[in-house]
């Protein structure tokens, strides 16, 4: 299992030494996760997690794919879980993709003949969209649930901007909302779940924090119609959190041959943890679609 040295421990108290890191250019420590299938790997999955979450929240999604002889892995963003990093504050998105990228390289080295797929989810979706445009030659395929493309018409109105761009100059850390719970998904026991998960962030979203998560949308608004590489959309028709528009869009605009888009009538933002019927759907069509595209075993 992948681990560097170094020293320190999470917010909640555990030494890194104890526990699957890495240690970004920044020399923070990294939570990291490993889910190996009983056989000989496939293919590669990196997970990745959006605003507020944790990668562990995966560990369901995970041992499911590691049932089709596919090798899951993960981290939890800086600023995010038991990651090092000022919580859900950064001051430059590219961190989270820079941070990526050497999770992808650590990985590979180790299983250099496999290909390798991205799953991100929310803002996970918006990490995994420039990872993929940074390496695109790297990817056999991303798959995106609910992902952050755009900013909604009504959040981001000219004046709404307007106004987050003053104040991320006078009162970069002004919290300006959150994350409802009840928003992601329709199963109670999945909001209540979320909503007791200490590991999850809970507080406000400042200023700061939203402007990254605007210049991100703006950057992957101009990489659309440079998207080539192969890619799943999984979008809830009912998302509050992000906007479908922005799934559409991409659809629309990528020049990729090798696409798909699939709206969950009715379904809300977490579609891997939304109602028990369409989580079990939403996870048989990520499997089918990444097994789909698995190089086929030459003969003996």
């Amino acid at each position: 299992m992948p681990e560097a040295e170094g020293s320190g421990r999470t917010p909640q108290g555990v030494p890194y030494s104890e526990l699957p890191h890495i240690v970004n250019a920044d020399g923070q420590h990294l939570f990291c996760r490993y889910w190996e299938p009983e056989g000989p790997a496939k293919a590669l999955v990196f997970v990745v997690h959006g605003a507020g979450e944790h990668c562990s929240l995966y560990d369901d999604v995970a041992h499911i794919l590691t049932q089709h002889s596919l090798y899951v892995f993960a981290h939890d963003h800086v600023g995010h879980g038991q990651s090092e990093g000022e919580r859900m504050n950064i001051k430059n998105f590219q961190i989270y993709i820079r941070d990526c990228l050497q999770h992808v390289d650590l990985i590979r080295a180790r299983y250099p003949n496999l290909p390798i797929f991205i799953l991100g989810h929310s803002m996970g979706g918006a990490i995994s969209i420039l990872t993929a445009c940074e390496r695109p030659q790297d990817f056999t395929g991303v798959v995106l649930i609910g992902p952050m493309i755009q900013m909604s018409q009504e959040t981001a109105t000219p004046f709404k901007v307007f106004v987050a761009k003053v104040l991320n100059h006078m009162a970069p850390n002004l919290c300006i909302g959150s994350i409802d719970p009840k928003f992601v998904s329709r199963d109670p026991k999945q909001v209540q779940k979320y909503e007791s998960d200490e590991l999850v962030y809970h507080g406000g979203i400042r200023v700061s924090f939203a402007m990254q998560m605007m210049a991100a949308s703006n950057r992957i608004e101009t990489e659309l119609p440079n998207i080539a590489w192969p890619f799943f959309i999984l979008h809830g028709s009912d998302d509050k959190l992000c906007d479908i528009r922005g799934s559409h869009l991409m659809h629309d605009q990528a020049k990729s041959t090798d696409k798909k888009i699939k709206v969950y009538d009715g379904a809300y933002h977490a579609l891997h943890h939304d109602l028990p019927e369409t989580a079990e759907l939403v996870l048989q069509d990520v499997i089918t679609w990444i097994t789909e595209r698995l190089p086929i075993p030459s003969g003996p």
